[in-house]
């Protein structure tokens, strides 16, 4: 070997040296950045419920359940018992606490949940629930509601990451509910598409769905209980809407967002520039017709037309098979005349409606959250 090929060797193997030793102080992954560390669990204990607070999460389901019929005083001491039960199962599903083994040894649950009272169950044992929510939601135009889909008299909305976790402690939850007497009525899974940055999330229209969501100070104006026993108390209307995704896709671009009032790209409304800029409802175009149809979504869900009152909207999409697949509208607001309000404005005009079907319905009282080492429903039986 000649002197000139030395040097040349020489020098491969100080730079294999030198790389090697890079990777060694690099904790040996050859240069990779190192994974982030898993994101904190969701505090269950707080004044509200996380299921309602918590940023949106890619995966929910809901069960609701009913009551074995009884006397009051027998049926205020099962719901007592279940409601403790579901307390102690959602917060360790939340803490990582569980003992499930499950739920333990892999990715942190991220789990997050509410609990709600139907009107049926307040009226039955006297619960002590807003005036406003003891009675069910009336029939609105173009409802093709199925009963055993709808209604209950506990619901319960589980949130997570994704499905491994909700399967789980759904089926805790279905194993506490029969130890105290009581049925699954019903369940549905939904699902919202992938999003960064706090984006809002799209529905199987392909539009962005909750973007004129109210600030915190709105919220406690329309969304929480006013201040006493009902403060951090809401309530949820939840109504399964199956979506004609086909026919809607069908129209032209400019069709499907005349009948939105919003762009399809960028969420903003006709009459804006971004998303988040407040639709104007009044504009009109030179020839006197409004830029935002009177049949657009958008302009018969306005606030304006409803003295500026808003709802938290927090609704997934769901699909159970061809022909059914749609919107699981969940929506929290201090009181449900809001929502029919909006919904018979929307039943008489909306141009959604071609599209739209409503196959089922509840309303609920949100309880508010539980205190460290406390119960949810505490209050309802004071």
């Amino acid at each position: 070997m000649d002197r000139r090929a030395l040097l040349a060797g020489g020098a491969v193997l100080a730079a294999g040296v030198g790389a090697a030793a890079t990777a060694l102080v690099r904790g040996g992954d050859g240069g990779r950045a190192a994974a982030p560390p898993p994101e904190p669990p969701v505090p269950f204990f707080g004044a509200r419920q996380a299921g309602v607070t918590a940023p949106q999460q890619p995966a929910t389901q809901l069960l609701a359940l009913d009551l074995a019929p009884a006397a009051a005083s027998d049926g205020r001491a099962a719901l007592r018992g279940l409601l403790g039960e579901l307390t102690r199962i959602l917060a360790e599903a939340a803490g990582g606490t569980s003992a499930d083994a499950r739920l333990r040894g892999g990715e942190p649950a991220r789990l997050d949940g509410l609990v709600g009272v139907g009107p049926g169950l307040a009226t039955r044992l006297g619960l002590n629930v807003p005036a406003q929510v003891l009675a069910e939601l009336p029939a609105f135009p173009g409802d093709r509601l199925d009963p055993a889909r709808g209604g209950g008299d506990l619901l319960l909305q589980l949130c997570a990451a994704d499905r491994w976790p909700l399967s789980v402690v759904a089926e805790q939850v279905t194993a506490a509910a029969g130890a105290a007497g009581a049925t699954v009525r019903w369940t549905q899974s939904g699902f919202l598409p992938r999003t960064t940055g706090g984006a809002t999330p799209r529905n199987l229209f392909g539009f962005k769905d909750g973007t004129a969501n109210p600030d915190e100070d709105a919220a406690r104006q329309w969304v929480w209980g006013p201040p006493g026993p009902y403060e951090h108390g809401t309530v949820l209307v939840y109504r399964r809407i199956r979506m004609d995704t086909a026919a809607f896709a069908a129209l032209p671009a400019d069709r499907r967002e005349l009948a939105m009032g919003r762009r399809a790209g960028d969420g903003a409304p006709l009459t804006g520039t971004a998303e988040h800029d407040e639709p104007d409802i009044y504009a009109k175009n030179p020839d006197g017709s409004y830029v935002i149809p009177a049949t657009a979504h958008v302009r018969l869900s306005s606030p304006r037309l409803d003295g500026g009152a808003r709802m938290l909207r927090r609704g997934y999409s769901y699909d159970d098979g061809p022909g059914d697949r749609g919107l699981l509208f969940c929506a929290f607001m201090r009181d449900p005349a809001q929502f029919t309000r909006v919904q018979n404005r929307l039943a008489a005009r909306d141009a959604l409606n071609a599209f739209l079907e409503h196959t089922a319905s509840a309303v609920v009282y949100v309880l508010p959250g539980a205190p460290e080492g406390g119960v949810l429903g505490a209050g309802l039986f004071g």
